[in-house]
């Protein structure tokens, strides 16, 4: 008997994942999730409106799971709708992405200008000297300091555009 029912029941499940699949298939077709914030605070998703909840957000997925955005699919904007304006918190996140690369275009300017600096020290000769951890000055021979030359010159093409 046990043996008769398990094919049964794999019939059932690849059918149902079938049918699951097919009726996803065509973009226009939405799911919908209905979210809702329980009485002790807790965040409960149903595929069906809960009766006398209060506050309910209504998500939409598209067939391949991913959250769908009005917009997205026929017959779900207005042509005379008015883009919606950026919150608060998307102006303030907005204004400190700019500030960051503002400082970071600052911070890359000075680097830039430090390594330029170096470069001219290294092709204008005479002696170059480099201080160790302990304070004392070690001068560099011809060979080190064509060395140190092109590192700067390699940085210079890496991180400075001009």
């Amino acid at each position: 008997m046990f043996k008769s029912i398990a094919p049964t029941k794999t019939c059932l499940v690849s059918a149902f994942a079938a049918l699951c699949l097919f009726s996803g298939v065509t973009q226009s077709h939405a799911i919908q999730v209905y979210k809702t914030i329980g009485s002790f605070g807790e965040v409960k998703y149903s595929q069906y409106p809960p009766p006398n909840a209060k506050n309910i957000e209504v998500l939409e997925f598209r067939s391949d799971g991913r959250q769908a955005d009005a917009g997205q699919y026929p017959g779900k904007t207005d042509p005379n709708q008015q883009p919606a304006a950026p919150s608060a918190e998307d102006q303030r996140v907005a204004q400190l992405e700019a500030r960051i690369q503002e400082q970071e275009a600052n911070a890359n300017a000075q680097r830039c200008q430090s390594l330029r600096n170096n470069l001219t020290n290294l092709n204008v000769g005479g002696r170059i000297y480099e201080m160790d951890a302990s304070g004392n000055r070690k001068y560099l021979d011809s060979r080190e300091i064509e060395l140190k030359r092109e590192r700067v010159q390699q940085a210079i093409n890496q991180y400075c555009a001009s």
